[in-house]
C-alpha cells in the first residue's frame, strides 16, 4: 500500500500538568506528546483522537508517576473517555505517548486491544527525558501482532518545540510524506 493515499488517524495520550522536564518538574499546560501530535496532524491532515482514562492522573507528576506504576504492576486496564467509531476505515495509526515506566501509559494498552489492527500499519512516537522508545515498540507487536509496526520516533519532551524537522523526516522515511 502507498502510505501517502492511506487515510491516517492520529491516536495520541498526553499528560497536561506538571511533567519532569530537563531535570525540573514544570507545570505544561499542553502535554509533550499532544504538542507533536498536533504539529504531525498539520503535516498530514490526518484526523486525530486523544486518548484519555475516564478517571483523569493527578496534576501533581509525583502522584501521577506513582499511579501510573500501580496501574502497570496491577496490568489494568484503564476505561477510555471515547472510542473510535470507524477504525476500519484507517489504514494508519500514527500512535503518540509519553513513556512511562518503560512503555507507554495503561490507557494506551486499553486502546490497542479496543480495536483489531489486521492489516493496518502503526507508527508509534513517543516522549521522553531520556529513556527514547523503551520497550514500547515489542509492547505494540505483541498487543498488534498482524499490524505493520514501523520504527517509532523518539522525542526529547523538553526539546518538543524544536522537532518539526525530525518529525517530518521521520514522516519522510515511513513514506507518509
Amino acid at each position: 500500500m502507498n502510505l501517502k493515499e492511506a487515510k491516517i488517524l492520529g491516536a495520541y495520550f498526553s499528560h497536561a500538568g506538571n511533567n519532569y522536564v530537563s531535570g525540573k518538574i514544570v507545570n505544561l499546560p499542553v502535554g509533550n506528546t499532544e504538542v507533536v501530535a498536533k504539529m504531525i496532524q498539520e503535516m498530514t491532515g490526518c484526523d486525530i483522537s486523544k486518548i484519555e482514562a475516564v478517571n483523569p492522573y493527578p496534576k501533581d507528576y509525583n502522584e501521577t508517576t506513582h499511579a501510573a506504576l500501580k496501574e502497570q504492576k496491577d496490568n489494568a486496564r484503564l476505561e477510555l473517555t471515547a472510542h473510535v467509531e470507524n477504525m476500519d476505515a484507517y489504514d494508519v495509526i500514527i500512535l503518540g505517548y509519553p513513556n512511562w515506566w518503560g512503555t507507554f501509559p495503561m490507557a494506551v494498552f486499553t486502546f490497542l486491544e479496543e480495536y483489531d489492527f489486521s492489516r493496518k500499519t502503526i507508527l508509534p512516537f513517543c516522549t521522553h527525558e531520556g529513556s527514547g522508545m523503551g520497550r514500547s515498540e515489542s509492547d505494540i507487536k505483541k498487543l498488534c501482532p498482524n499490524a505493520n509496526v514501523l520504527s517509532g520516533l523518539p522525542i526529547k519532551g523538553s526539546g518538543v518545540q524544536g522537532t518539526e524537522k525530525a518529525v517530518s523526516q521521520w514522516l519522510e522515511k515511513s513514506g507518509i510524506l
